[in-house]
């Protein structure tokens, strides 16, 4: 057997038992730090190259603002971090906490003073792509591609060596540098309020709940400073210069709404890149064995349903944290977010919030609709929407959708069968799928 095949056939065993090479991703058929983009931020820099869009710089902020009006990201999804634990960690402190925008694509970063905007963007065949916006004024704004220093920790195995977010809750000193003997936190909907957003601000109302916001520590469970409150808060004046940054918020919903996202687009990236590998793996196994060509084998559809279970679970919400108070935030994210649809007939949305005991009153995520969900190889996209179906008309009563009421199914299914494009005819009663 050629040398090349037999790495294949190994290759493709590994991958099959669920390992991932560190520099798996670097390899065919992903390639990912020379395969060409082609995204909302490739898009945009088409745009600018051509002079058929230009954005504004002010010497406050350089070049965020018209960035953020360009790619239609929301200035009300304000969060802010004041941990120690990005890119540009030396400017990062309690008194000039690091600034996130996002929509449902696209997420940007802003350091008071930094030397460079940092973005992430939802690419349809690469994932995770990053890239960053020099901060200095030029006749037209500068935008590099970034590989690996960006991959080093979004890239690594917390995200299964694929290219990811990362939303992390840890205890921070006072400087905003994580106590790491502390330890620290994966934060997504599953995560216990409790637990969540050590080193961030957070401005909103939870009634008795706590978190790990706003405050400094000297250790785990010890607060280095109780001179501020940090449950319950609205106003972040006490903390810092808030009018040193579009908006003095830092929006509890729109947090929730950043870990939900951040981790469904890992799943979405997941899914779609191993899902090429297994298919490019099984294509020279099919050769290594004389196999015909398109022949899959078990380990192979193995693979794909894997990544579509954790995928769908994900989308559902399986597992999400209960609310035990209601909670609110303290800008116009949750009403701005809302408004964004689609609708039924009924006036119903997967935007529409809940926020008493959940996130979403209709709880499937809105990224259904994405650009990145619809571009997913067809083999994963195919078992992922029968899967999808199957909880939703009841044929799945598995325990990993218990938490799914009959009344919440149908809701569900209602809502997606009128508003969302290229449904299986199977969803609609026609030529169900076996």
């Amino acid at each position: 057997m050629h040398a090349t095949r037999i790495f294949a056939v190994l290759m493709f065993v590994s991958l099959s038992r669920g390992a991932l090479p560190a520099d798996d991703i670097e390899r065919d058929p992903v390639n990912y730090s020379k395969a060409t983009p082609n995204n909302i931020i490739t898009q945009f820099q088409e745009r600018i190259s051509s002079r058929k869009t230009a954005i504004s710089f002010d010497d406050d902020t350089g070049y965020l603002k018209g960035l953020l009006q360009e790619l239609k990201i929301p200035l009300s999804s304000q969060v802010l971090v004041f941990s120690k634990t990005s890119l540009q960690r030396s400017r990062i402190t309690p008194k000039t906490p690091r600034a996130l925008y996002f929509n449902d694509d696209t997420y940007v970063g802003y350091c008071l003073h930094g030397t460079v905007l940092e973005v992430s963007t939802a690419d349809p065949l690469l994932g995770t792509v990053f890239y960053t916006v020099d901060q200095e004024r030029h006749a037209q704004p500068i935008i590099a591609r970034q590989t690996d220093s960006c991959l080093v920790c979004h890239a690594s195995s917390y995200n299964h060596g694929l290219p990811g977010h990362l939303v992390r809750s840890v205890y921070p000193d006072s400087t905003g540098e994580p106590l790491l003997a502390s330890g620290s936190y994966r934060t997504d909907q599953t995560s216990p309020f409790a637990e969540r957003w050590g080193g961030w601000y957070v401005t909103g109302t939870h009634g008795r709940q706590q978190h790990l916001g706003n405050r400094s520590y000297r250790k785990r469970n010890d607060p280095g400073d109780e001179t501020h409150s940090t449950q319950n808060i609205t106003d972040l004046s006490q903390h810092f210069t808030t009018g040193l940054y579009p908006s003095p918020h830092s929006d509890l919903v729109a947090l929730m709404v950043l870990e939900h996202q951040a981790a469904m687009h890992n799943r979405i990236t997941r899914a779609t890149l191993e899902t090429r590998q297994a298919l490019y793996y099984q294509e020279d196994m099919n050769k290594a064995f004389n196999e015909k060509l398109g022949t899959v084998f078990d380990s192979t559809k193995r693979r794909i349903h894997n990544v579509s279970e954790e995928l769908v679970k994900y989308l559902l919400f399986s597992g999400e944290a209960k609310l035990t108070d209601p909670v609110s935030g303290s800008s116009s994210f949750a009403q701005e977010f809302s408004r964004r649809g689609p609708f039924d007939k009924q006036g119903r949305s997967l935007r529409d919030f809940d926020l008493k005991t959940r996130l979403f009153r209709y709880p499937c995520s809105y990224l259904i609709y994405s650009k990145a969900f619809d571009s997913m190889p067809g083999t994963v996209l195919e078992v992922v929407m029968q899967k999808l179906h199957d909880v939703l008309t009841g044929k799945d009563q598995s325990a990993n959708y218990a938490h799914l009421s009959p009344g919440d199914r149908q809701a569900m299914l209602e809502i997606l069968r009128e508003t969302k494009s290229n449904l299986p005819e199977y969803w609609h009663g026609k030529l169900e799928k076996r």
